[in-house]
């Protein structure tokens, strides 16, 4: 049972479960719904941790500083933790799943050493859409780290461009995450399949 108070969120909150795919159609979009998100924890002192495309680390500073976010401070602090999505999920150039899981349970409040009550993490997935192989790879993550995150009180956003994937991609990455975000509100998500469920299609669809 999680513990922790409900977190305001796009228009609604995030009650126990907090795996949220949110689908943007612009980087414009995608500030105005997060920015205010991740104000709020740098204020009840969560952890911040961004993994963003490596082409707009830049940007992302600039957007918190202009949200009123010390984000130089909060790098110093630890309390902010900006990693490029290349790097995390493709070391060594490739996307190894249960690697991912490991770091992901390390990431998780529940293992972090400095003693911040939760964690916000926000990943940009752009990463995925340039390597079309991997997309089976990260839809079959996407399930499975949902075993993660519900033994922990994080708050987990897998951010997607629309432009960038397919509709059936798209609809696979809604299937495999309990909340979503669509039009800029959060939303519990009629088409989450739990993941012993998803694996076993998955698995079938395969053969």
């Amino acid at each position: 049972m999680k513990s922790t108070a409900p977190i305001p969120f796009a228009g609604s909150q995030l009650g126990e479960v907090r795996h949220v795919c949110a689908f943007f159609n612009s980087a414009d979009e995608e500030y105005r719904v997060l920015l205010p998100f991740i104000k709020d924890g740098f204020e009840c002192g969560h952890k911040a941790v961004h993994v963003v495309n490596p082409n707009r680390c830049q940007d992302h500073l600039q957007q918190l500083t202009a949200a009123g976010i010390d984000a130089p401070a909060a790098q110093r602090s630890g309390q902010l933790e900006l990693r490029t999505n290349v790097e995390t999920y493709l070391r060594d150039g490739r996307f190894d799943q249960d690697r991912m899981l490991e770091e992901f349970e390390l990431l998780s409040s529940g293992n972090d050493k400095a003693g911040y009550p939760l964690s916000r993490i926000v990943c940009q997935m752009d990463w995925a859409a340039d390597v079309r192989s991997q997309i089976d790879n990260l839809v079959e993550f996407e399930s499975r780290v949902n075993d993660v995150w519900r033994c922990h009180e994080d708050a987990v956003i897998c951010v997607y461009d629309l432009a960038k994937f397919g509709g059936d991609t798209v609809i696979d990455i809604m299937r495999t995450h309990p909340m979503v975000i669509i039009g800029g509100i959060l939303q519990s998500n009629p088409f989450y399949v739990p993941p012993e469920e998803f694996l076993r299609e998955l698995r079938e669809r395969r053969a």
